[in-house]
């Protein structure tokens, strides 16, 4: 291990470069322990604030994780998104099993809560207005890598099973389409990349500087109403977006009239 102290490269990202490619190569497994800040810093014969730099670094890429007390170990999950929020629907509207087997969802709180911009945005009612929320986490086995909430109008909810602070055993759209008669027909997902709050960074264990991926999932029925909209943030850096669809055959160009002049 050693740093070129005449390329332009800075030393911690040099230093970095090089823990990131001993993990892709496998010198060290998900969930295993680095050496000491201390011990890489004689490695490299710089500063331990060098290292420190370094791993900063990755720990904002998602690469590395920090537990207090404990030591910096290699992070072990990359959610990977598969066709944003199509997959809570599944090709046959059944639970989706997978996702289950990989995923811990827990439900952290419901109750009424004022609307967010965006969600009352989406339910076209003013800013603040009280809303149905149920609000969970999702973990992984070493990390929480999800924080969402699903909103819905206290006119379609009141008395129903969704105003119970109980999980279903099975996807809450499903559950929402029997409490309130109402049929999932149509979506829109809208993703963006911001800054987490306080709270977010908190909850998924990231530093305030690490991005987040945001999504806004509005589920419609027949008539074009929402019936509920959701909202999910994951970490950034630990997040990847697959989408894979059909790409149509090219058809041949139509017959031209002949009556027609061109130039």
């Amino acid at each position: 291990m050693q740093i070129n102290p005449g390329a332009a490269e800075f030393p911690h990202r040099q230093i970095a470069a090089q823990l990131k490619a001993q993990v892709r190569r496998g010198d060290w497994a998900p969930g295993e322990r680095l050496p000491s800040i201390p011990a890489i810093a004689e490695m490299f014969g710089v500063a331990k604030q060098t290292v420190q730099r370094a791993v900063d670094q990755l720990r904002v890429e998602g690469i590395l994780i920090t537990k207090p007390g404990s030591g910096t170990y290699v992070r072990g999950t990359r959610r990977r998104l598969n066709r944003l929020s199509r997959g809570r629907y599944g090709g046959f509207r059944g639970y989706h099993t997978d996702l289950a087997a990989r995923y811990r969802q827990q439900l952290v709180s419901v109750g009424r809560s004022p609307a967010p911009a965006e969600v009352a945005d989406a339910f076209g009612v003013p800013d603040g207005t009280d809303l149905l929320c149920r609000r969970h986490l999702v973990r992984t086995d070493d990390s929480p890598v999800e924080v969402g909430a699903s909103w819905f109008l206290p006119a379609d909810t009141a008395g129903t099973s969704l105003e119970r602070a109980e999980a279903f055993g099975r996807p809450l759209y499903q559950e929402a389409e029997e409490a309130t008669g109402r049929r999932y027909v149509s979506a829109t997902d809208t993703i963006s990349a911001r800054q987490p709050s306080r709270e977010e960074a908190e909850t998924l264990q990231i530093r305030p500087d690490t991005p987040v991926l945001h999504l806004l999932h509005v589920a419609y029925d027949a008539h074009r109403k929402p019936i509920e909209v959701a909202q999910a943030t994951w970490p950034g850096p630990m997040t990847t977006l697959t989408e894979e669809y059909k790409i149509p055959a090219p058809t041949p160009d139509p017959t031209p009239d002949p009556g027609l002049v061109l130039g």
